[in-house]
Parts: structure tokens; C-alpha cells; sequence
């Protein structure tokens, strides 16, 4: 209580002696404020000079943030030009790539076409020649075929000439010589056999079955022209045996029965002799056989057949132009065979290698004729 006291008088003493001295609180209050205002009047340049440097760095730096937008928006549309260069210009590869694998492409196909059409043009330049080669081939082929048919009509007519001379002189001979009575009964009694034979035969035939099998397989093969030909095979050998049935032999007065044979020929190993009128019907049996051949060759090539005249039903049966009178039914049919087999293969190729047409008939040439022959002058006694 007493210090507070204390206190109080010495700020009372202290009061009363600053106003003693002409202190005045307010002036000296004035004083300090002017003092204060003249300070804060030179510090304020400075506190402007500091607050416009901030906005100007505020500025610069939105400035610079701008600046940095703007360029990066630049940046990114280049960026995206640049992409859209970069992809047209792959659009332009690509395009140009594909342009140019098309155009390989159709060079390929054009090259490929003009190998083609140079194949196909080689190929027609090869078949003219071919074809050139074939016609001058065939030209030549008949020009040879023409020369090889002058010669045999050559030869053939030589042949003639000198078989009329050789028969000529063999009838002369024969009618000059003439067998003996014994010789000829003999001869007689051997064909008296043989016709009796033959006539059996036919009676035979008449029922025979095979020539309606025959019929029926060659309908069943569809060989129309074969079948055609079978038909008129058959009916020319009924009417060729009722004109054989119809002729009368006189034995006394026929002169294959009195003539002498004048004629040796061999086959399978054995000799035969034969008279002037035998040596005759050897050579109808070849000239048949060429004929019924050469049809029955052109049928087979007309029904596109196989070569087989072998199978053929005349070659099998090899009784057409027989009659039963002279020699054998065997001996007559080897050499129609023969005849036959030359015909045939003629008429399959048709061609006339062996033979000829003339006057409506086929005849086998003279040369072939004697070399299936072989007739040789028999100079020995009967």
C-alpha cells in the first residue's frame, strides 16, 4: 500500500515538472505525427517502387505462362501437323506401294498372257507344221501307193501274160497225155465220196444253231455293218449252193477226170499235184477268200471293231465258192482263208496292198496270187 503511494507521488512530481518546463503532450504529439508523415512521405517511392516491381513480375509471369501456353499449343499443333504430314505421307507410301503392286500384278498377268498366247502361237505353228507334215506325209504315201499300184499292174499283167503262155502250154501237153482208165475210176470214186460227203454236210448246216447265235451277238455288240454283211454272206451262199445242187457232171466227159496233173505244190510239209482244172479252182477259193475278206475287213472298220478276222464267220467257215467237186473241203478252205486274211486286213485299213476293185468285184493280184501258190511245173508221172 505504501509502494503504491510512493509511485503515485513520483509520477505526480514528474508530471508537474514536464509542464513546468513548457511541455505541451499535444504539440510534441503533432511533432512526432509530422515527423512520422515526412518519413512515410521519403519511404514512399521506395514501397511503390517495390509494389509495381511485383505487379510487373506478376505480369511478366502471367506473360510468361501465356507466352509458355501459346507455344505449347504451337508446339502441339505443329506436332499434330507433323502427324498429319507424317500420315499423309504414309497414306502416299501405301497408296504408291499398292499402285505399285498392282502394277507389278498386271505386268505379271501381261506377261503371263503374252506367254500364253507366244504358247498358243507356238502350239498353232506347231500343229500347221504337224499338220503340213501330215499332208505332204500323205501326199507321198499316195504317190508311192500310185507307184507300188503301176508296178503290180506290171507285174500283174507280165503274170498274166506269162500264166496264159504257162497254161497254154500245159493244155497242150495235158490234151496230149491223158490217164488211164484205172487212174481215172480211181479219181471218180474219190470224188463220188467227197460230193457225198459235202451233200451230208449241208443237210447239216440247215440246222445248224450256230448262225442264229452268231446273229444275236453281233445285234447284242451293235455291229450293224458285221451283222448287214452276215446276212448277205448267207443268202449269196444259199443261192451259190442251189446252183451247185442244179448242175449236172458228166465223169466220162469231164476233163479234170482224164487230164493228167501238170501242177506240184507243197503245204505243211507235204506235196500235192494238181491238174490244170484243179490248179483253176485253187485259185477261185484265194480270189473268194480276198473278196468275202475285204467285206467283211470294211464292216468291222465301219462298226469301229477291233482287227480280228480270225473271229470272222466266213473266215470260219471258209465253204463260200466250194461245191463239193475236185478236191477236199479242207484243202479248199486253207487257201480261202488265205485269200481271206489278205482281204481282210485291206479292207480294215482301206487300202488295196493285196488286191484290187474292179468291174464291182474284189480280186487278189496275180504276184500275191502266186506267191500263196507256189505252183511248180510237175514233170513226173502221175
Amino acid at each position: 500500500m505504501d509502494v503504491r503511494i510512493s509511485s503515485m507521488t513520483v509520477l505526480a512530481a514528474a508530471l508537474i515538472a514536464l509542464l513546468s518546463s513548457g511541455f505541451c503532450p499535444t504539440a510534441s504529439a503533432q511533432q512526432a505525427a509530422q515527423g512520422q508523415g515526412a518519413q512515410a512521405d521519403q519511404n514512399q517511392p521506395t514501397d511503390a517502387k517495390k509494389h509495381k516491381t511485383k505487379e510487373q513480375l506478376a505480369k511478366e509471369e502471367e506473360e510468361a505462362k501465356a507466352k509458355a501456353k501459346k507455344q505449347a499449343a504451337e508446339q502441339r499443333q505443329a506436332a499434330q501437323k507433323q502427324r498429319v504430314a507424317d500420315q499423309q505421307k504414309a497414306n502416299e507410301q501405301r497408296q504408291a506401294a499398292q499402285r505399285q503392286k498392282v502394277d507389278a500384278q498386271q505386268q505379271a498377268n501381261e506377261q503371263r498372257q503374252a506367254a500364253q498366247q507366244q504358247g498358243i502361237d507356238a502350239q498353232h505353228q506347231a500343229t500347221q507344221q504337224r499338220q503340213a507334215a501330215q499332208q505332204e506325209a500323205r501326199q507321198e504315201a499316195r504317190q508311192e501307193a500310185r507307184r507300188q499300184t503301176e508296178i503290180q499292174q506290171q507285174l500283174l499283167q507280165r503274170n498274166v501274160i506269162s500264166q496264159q503262155q504257162f497254161q497254154r502250154e500245159a493244155q497242150r501237153q495235158a490234151a496230149q497225155k491223158r490217164l488211164s482208165e484205172q487212174q481215172q475210176a480211181q479219181l471218180v470214186a474219190q470224188q463220188q465220196a467227197r460230193v457225198a460227203q459235202y451233200r451230208q454236210m449241208q443237210q447239216q448246216r440247215q440246222q445248224d444253231a450256230q448262225r442264229n447265235q452268231w446273229m444275236v451277238q453281233l445285234q447284242q455288240a451293235k455291229r450293224m455293218q458285221q451283222y448287214q454283211y452276215f446276212n448277205d454272206y448267207n443268202r449269196r451262199l444259199r443261192e451259190q449252193q442251189m446252183r451247185y445242187q442244179s448242175q449236172q457232171f458228166d465223169y466220162n466227159n469231164d476233163p479234170y477226170f482224164y487230164s493228167a496233173p501238170i501242177y506240184i505244190y507243197y503245204r505243211g510239209g507235204h506235196s500235192y499235184r494238181v491238174n490244170q482244172y484243179g490248179a483253176d479252182l485253187l485259185r477261185q477259193a484265194i480270189n473268194y477268200g480276198y473278196e468275202e475278206g475285204y467285206r467283211a475287213g470294211r464292216a468291222d472298220r465301219m462298226d469301229h471293231w477291233r482287227f480280228d478276222y480270225r473271229g470272222a464267220y466266213a473266215y470260219q467257215d471258209g465253204d463260200y465258192g466250194y461245191s463239193g467237186w475236185y478236191m477236199d473241203r479242207d484243202e479248199y478252205a486253207y487257201y480261202f482263208r488265205q485269200g481271206f486274211q489278205r482281204g481282210y486286213e485291206d479292207g480294215y485299213y482301206g487300202r488295196y496292198r493285196y488286191g484290187r476293185y474292179s468291174n464291182g468285184s474284189y480280186s487278189i493280184l496275180g504276184n500275191i496270187l502266186s506267191v500263196i501258190l507256189q505252183l511248180q511245173w510237175n514233170n513226173a508221172n502221175y
